[in-house]
């Protein structure tokens, strides 16, 4: 596959809206990545030869690095071998409603997402901690010299972490998330730098990624240890009744008959066995809620940290 004559981009932008054109419809992150790395490799490209002209360089480089469709062809076939690694494991299909209720446990999917909500309390508290202090440092050292500098320090820290938060979401929730930032500065001036970073509208997106980051990690940690310690707790409750009968516990209750007849029917075999079945059920509803949470932080951190997420 090549390009028409009458299609040979001449500028980088050029380039990259037909490349952007022959990925219509791939998963955004891989648009990300294959934009960044054109750009990237073009715009080095054209620093080594500073006495050859964008068109020039570009009928050179299509030859060797590849005409846009046909560097959207390679990528999209990378995309497959990367969606085949980021599928869970098959797990046997079940069709009743007990073997799909019960099956989330053989889920690996499950307990990423499980582990994601756990960790979130702290990356919560990091992400919340750092895009406070940066913004409020920059308020206040933009005035001055060195605050210039310094924005840029913690725009690009910003993105730094959107990558590490999105690697983290790809292995454990299992979105696809990009590799490469959104865009490439190679060959930019400091101020046409600052320009991208303040009108990229993905910039503003991941600084409120990163707040909202904080109460949503408490959410996520809070439900998850609390409903698992109440769903093994209930689970475990025939246990705790055999250690207390062996320990020769004796229950004395002096309040009303109606009182004690019923903590002796709580403390007794049958509400154990109840208490332990409710427990079962809750800590496998548990499971699927996690599972569920999960999916849906991966679709909203896509939304907010890749760029053109939510554009066509």
């Amino acid at each position: 596959m090549t390009t028409r004559p009458d299609l040979t981009p001449r500028t980088i932008a050029e380039y990259l809206d037909q490349l952007r054109a022959a990925l219509r419809g791939a998963d955004p992150a891989l648009i990300q990545d294959a934009l960044y790395d054109a750009e990237e490799h073009l715009r080095a490209e054209l620093a080594e030869q500073p006495g050859r002209s964008e068109a020039d360089m570009l009928a050179r480089v299509v030859s060797s690095y590849g005409a846009p469709d046909e560097v959207a062809e390679i990528y999209r076939d990378q995309e497959i071998k990367i969606q085949r690694a980021l599928r869970p494991p098959p797990v046997p299909k079940r069709r009743s409603l007990g073997g799909k209720f019960f099956g989330v446990a053989a889920d690996p999917r499950t307990y990423s997402a499980l582990f994601y909500m756990v960790l979130s309390l702290a990356t919560g508290i990091f992400y919340f901690t750092w895009t406070v202090t940066g913004i409020s440092l920059s308020l206040g050292l933009g005035v001055l010299i060195i605050g210039i500098p310094f924005i840029m320090l913690f725009f690009g820290s910003v993105r730094v972490l959107s990558l590490v938060e999105g690697r983290m979401v790809e292995s454990m929730l299992g979105v696809r998330m990009p590799r490469r930032p959104a865009f490439s500065t190679q060959g930019m001036s400091i101020w046409k730098r600052i320009g991208a970073m303040f009108t990229d509208p993905r910039s503003w997106s991941t600084l409120f990624y990163m707040l909202m980051m904080l109460p949503l990690g408490i959410i996520y940690f809070t439900l998850t240890v609390t409903l698992l310690s109440i769903s093994l707790g209930f689970t475990a409750a025939p246990l705790v009744k055999l250690v207390a009968s062996m320990s020769g516990f004796q229950d004395s209750c002096n309040g009303p008959d109606w009182v004690c007849n019923g903590i002796l029917v709580l403390n007794g075999w049958p509400a154990a066995f109840i208490l332990c079945i409710i427990g079962v059920l809750l800590l496998f509803t548990t499971l699927h809620m996690v599972r569920a949470i999960g999916r849906l932080h991966g679709q909203m951190a896509k939304h907010l940290l890749v760029a053109g997420a939510v554009k066509e």
